[in-house]
């Protein structure tokens, strides 16, 4: 969804100069765009799939335990309990995390690869200079992504009251401010070795492709013209 937009971006003329190169304020924001869109519909499983990871024996449990039995159940649970709304409970987390990442990832990918292409490196293969960039997106996106994951999941996972508001944080910023003042801002990088190794393959992979696909495109159109 999220690359959807990026690329309508790009098809209408949005993202790039006179020149053809691309406009990093542009990329930037319609990057953000796409990742928040993409946030706002995938909060719903965000949410269940962070509270089914949570969930542990009673022995070793840390946190909130919301016990459900499955994706279906939970997606069930939380809308008895909480609404049709309930199931969006922390989406404006999930939007937020989501942008910056995609927005970042994108910028960083698209002027890294235009100007490795432009300059003569990377050029010994078809994709590697698409295959560099990615793994420079990977690392802008994990740098400005992983406040956020910590962020996001503490939403995520804590207790609700009747009227389904957290009982721990009230919103981002009373988030922000409490794991400020009682861990200290190195806590918003807690795992960021491991989100990495998470986001690195996955964004490679994804980028990569995505050049592939329009180059892929390219070619089709050349053939209808023709």
């Amino acid at each position: 969804m999220g690359l959807g937009i990026y690329q309508q971006a790009d098809n209408y003329g949005l993202l790039r100069d006179e020149n053809n190169n691309t406009k990093f304020a542009n990329s930037l924001f319609f990057g953000l765009i796409s990742g928040m869109s993409g946030g706002l519909a995938g909060s719903p499983l965000q949410l269940v799939k962070t509270q089914l990871m949570s969930y542990s024996n009673k022995k070793i449990a840390v946190g909130t335990q919301h016990a459900h039995q499955g994706t279906l159940y939970a997606l069930r649970q939380i809308y008895n309990k909480n609404g049709l709304l309930g199931l969006w409970r922390g989406a404006h987390g999930m939007m937020l995390r989501n942008s910056i990442g995609s927005s970042t990832q994108i910028a960083a990918f698209a002027i890294c690869k235009e100007w490795m292409d432009n300059n003569g490196f990377c050029q010994q293969s078809k994709y590697l200079s698409a295959f560099v960039a990615s793994n420079i997106g990977a690392v802008a996106k994990t740098i400005t992504l992983t406040p956020m994951d910590v962020i996001m999941t503490r939403l995520y996972n804590q207790a609700v009251d009747a009227q389904g508001r957290g009982v721990l944080y009230s919103g981002i910023v009373d988030c922000a401010n409490k794991i400020t003042r009682a861990e200290g801002i190195l806590a918003f990088y807690k795992g960021i070795g491991p989100s990495y190794l998470r986001q690195a393959p996955h964004t490679v992979l994804l980028l990569v492709f995505w050049d592939m696909l329009k180059d892929l495109q390219k070619s089709w159109d050349k053939e209808k013209a023709s």
